[in-house]
């Protein structure tokens, strides 16, 4: 687990030092436990390390392979690297370290764009190749690891986080009017290539992209979800479906524990996270250490679910952190965690995460999390109404979008207000797309492959990486997800949601854990806006910067200081905050 960044220029110009050095030095946060840059003529290569997996200085990056004519940088962890060493040694090739970098390296060398089909793991990489000049990129399936890109006529720099380039300079830092249309329609889900600026663009997730010399590429994408029954499917009862559910998930869970150095558990009390501590505990794992997160109560909220969390911890024998964020506490992290997104992401539970993965990084440096099951196993409340439904793009628009392009027309300002309804029109395209059986599947399948990466799994990388913290997440096992496919949809929305996951969680944790009403990170403070935090957001809202920008329709805006807590989302967030968050997060930038 580390950040990447690099440089490319196709008309042979030196690659820019001064430029790498900036870019490598902002990663710091990522990877405090080392760091190296290559240059070779038009390429650059940085890279800053968290040693998780061989910790000696062989495994150091960038790693050049001179036989091969290879180099590599690279963010990630996978999982399946000893089978995979075994497998080149058997072909022929001799290691110099014990870690997963060089097993990326060479199976580039042996399988070219085959390779990252058979990687389980998180990933995004970059290979040079010396003799041929040609530059491969490369994410995970779920982009678990973020890849962020800049071009400028004849020059590509790519980065594992948008501000990385930000550093590097030179780069077109005004908005993107679709990213802005995606960021406050899409509940802040800017799927790629855009991103909130034009001059950065987002790699897609399960793809590699191979660069010649002269700048032409070719993209592969090497998986796809597919949600639709296979012959014998449709007739496999409930409890076996439970049954392979819950082999799976062990399994998933198992191939995360492989690391030189301890391994814990972000424990929020709710199911997912409850039945990772579980199935590690039953794996084996002893002086299991659990973190939880609470935060004070506000417009008589509560804000912290301890009791479930305490519940689990009690069960399993673990050495267990509660870390209790009273308001002031809050309103003093809110500035580090808003600087540490690599784009601006509204859910309240970025900032839990920041917290929580600071007192985490001060025990250990890896943390399995439970992102992902509500994705994949359909436990959100977007789904049951779209079982039959006859118009599944408005019945999903209707359940998960902030808002409409009629209602956005009314609250942006009108240089900023594209013509079309950007974010419907790619949901429509997700919905026709083949591979997907039924409504539910529709919507399953395009959260998993845009909603989960832009939204849950890129909060969790961003938090947990700001405090050097690697986080795994099990439910995102690509072979887990596509067992998940195969469900019939009834069964995953049985018992109110995750009815399968739920039933096989329930062979590993306590029913109250599993019955209780479904819970988020709650952070009420910023839900219910009040006090310092009304004023807060009324200053970054009213700000020269802000009024220079022109965003938002001051009308819209007066509306919001005058009664923010009677503007929620059908997702339960804060308008107010949504357009606040943006706001600060762009100043914090210098944007």
């Amino acid at each position: 687990m580390c950040g990447l960044s690099g440089e490319i220029n196709f008309d042979g110009r030196p690659a820019d030092a001064s430029a790498l050095a900036r870019m490598t030095d902002s990663l710091a946060p990522r990877g405090p436990d080392g760091q190296g840059v290559l240059l070779r003529g038009p390429v650059g290569l940085g890279h800053r390390r968290l040693k998780i997996i061989d910790l000696s200085e062989r495994a150091q990056q960038p790693m050049v392979d001179p036989g091969l004519g290879l180099s590599v940088v690279f963010n990630g962890c996978i999982y399946n690297y000893p089978e995979l060493r075994a497998e080149l040694i058997n072909l022929g090739h001799t290691f110099f370290s014990d870690g997963d970098t060089e097993v990326v390296l060479k199976a580039w060398a042996q399988w070219g764009v085959e390779a990252p089909s058979r990687m389980h793991g998180m990933f995004a990489f970059a290979i040079h190749e010396r003799d041929g000049g040609r530059l491969v990129l490369a994410r995970d399936r779920f982009g678990i690891k973020p890849l962020y890109l800049a071009e400028q006529g004849k020059r590509l720099r790519f980065a594992s986080s948008l501000p990385c380039l930000l550093a590097a300079g030179d780069v077109d830092r005004s908005i993107d009017p679709v990213g802005l249309h995606h960021y406050m329609t899409f509940h802040a889900v800017v799927p790629p290539p855009h991103t909130i600026l034009k001059g950065v663009t987002k790699f897609p997730p399960a793809t590699i992209r191979v660069y010649e010399p002269d700048g032409r590429f070719e993209d592969h994408r090497y998986w796809r979800p597919v949600l639709q029954r296979q012959a014998g499917d449709a007739e496999r009862p409930f409890e076996e479906w439970r049954d392979l559910v819950l082999d799976a998930l062990r399994l998933a869970v198992k191939r995360r524990m492989v690391a030189d150095v301890p391994v814990g558990v972000l424990l929020s009390g709710g199911v997912d996270s409850s039945v990772i501590t579980g199935l590690l505990a039953e794996l084996g794992q002893t002086d299991l250490m659990t973190f939880s997160v609470g935060f004070e109560e506000a417009n008589g909220e509560k804000g912290d679910e301890f009791v479930y969390s305490d519940l689990i911890a009690e069960r399993f024998g673990t050495r267990h952190h509660k870390i209790f964020v009273p308001h002031e506490r809050l309103m003093e992290a809110l500035p580090g965690a808003i600087h540490a997104m690599s784009e601006p992401m509204v859910s309240y539970d970025n900032v839990g995460f920041y917290l929580l993965s600071q007192e985490v990084s001060k025990h250990i440096k890896v943390v399995q999390s439970g992102q992902g099951a509500d994705e994949v196993f359909a436990g959100y409340h977007w789904y049951p109404p779209l079982v039959g439904s006859s118009d599944p793009v408005g019945d999903y628009a209707q359940a998960f979008f902030d808002r409409s392009h009629e209602a956005l027309g009314r609250q942006l300002s009108p240089d900023w207000m594209i013509d079309q309804d950007a974010s419907r029109a790619l949901v429509e395209a997700h919905f026709a797309e083949a591979g997907a059986e039924t409504p539910v599947d529709k919507a399953l399948r395009l959260d998993t492959q845009v909603m989960l990466v832009d939204d849950p799994v890129k909060r969790v990388d961003n938090m947990t990486m700001a405090w050097g913290l690697e986080a795994r997440v099990p439910f995102l096992d690509h072979e887990l997800v596509e067992l998940a496919g195969r469900i019939p949809p009834e069964h995953k929305l049985a018992d109110g949601g995750k009815g399968v996951l739920k039933a096989a969680a329930r062979k590993v944790v306590p029913s109250e854990v599993i019955d209780r009403k479904k819970g988020y990170f709650p952070v009420p403070a910023l839900k219910y806006i009040q006090g310092p935090y009304l004023d807060m957001t009324r200053d970054a809202l009213t700000s020269q910067a802000a009024r220079e920008r022109g965003l938002f329709q001051k009308a819209w805006l007066d509306d919001l200081f005058d009664r923010p807590t009677e503007h929620i989302t059908p997702l339960n967030g804060s308008e107010l905050w949504q357009a606040a968050l943006l706001e600060l997060w762009l100043q914090s930038h210098g944007l």
